[in-house]
């Protein structure tokens, strides 16, 4: 069963709000963010958050491109390579000062490290070890609920 648009949206929330936080929760002490502790988790998890909304817009995206193939969804490895539009769009938001409740820059070097962690640690997590404790998610068209 292919993933269905509620499916990918349900997925990619719950997988970035959980697997996503801890990821965070564990990169950000590691990050070249020059702020104390609290300030560079406000920021990461801002991040994140900004990742899950924006993520959701994406969905639409793909859903509308995948129209055009033949299985109606995308192989595995275009979920990996999605992280560059993605990411990219995330960043440019950063540098335009249009991500709600960052001030100043965050440095590039820091924001590669949390989102390439964050994104294909939630990858891996999807196409692997998520499907143990939910064996009928894919015959549920990705739905979790």
């Amino acid at each position: 069963m292919v993933p269905t648009l509620t499916g990918r949206i349900q997925t990619r929330i719950v997988l970035l709000a959980t697997v996503g936080s801890v990821l965070t929760l564990l990169v950000t002490p590691l990050l070249p963010i020059h702020a104390p502790l609290g300030t560079a988790y406000k920021t990461t998890f801002i991040i994140l958050a900004t990742v899950i909304v924006l993520g959701i817009v994406w969905e639409f995206i793909y859903h509308f491109l995948m129209q055009w193939r033949w299985e109606k969804d995308w192989p595995t490895n275009f979920g990996l390579i999605t992280l560059v539009p993605e990411g990219l769009v995330v960043w440019l938001l950063l540098n335009a000062k249009l991500v709600p409740g960052i001030h100043g820059k965050v440095p590039l070097a820091a924001f590669l490290i949390d989102f390439l962690v964050v994104w294909i640690g939630v990858w891996l997590v999807a196409n692997g070890p998520m499907r143990v404790p939910f064996l009928r998610w894919r015959f549920h068209g990705g739905r979790l609920a």
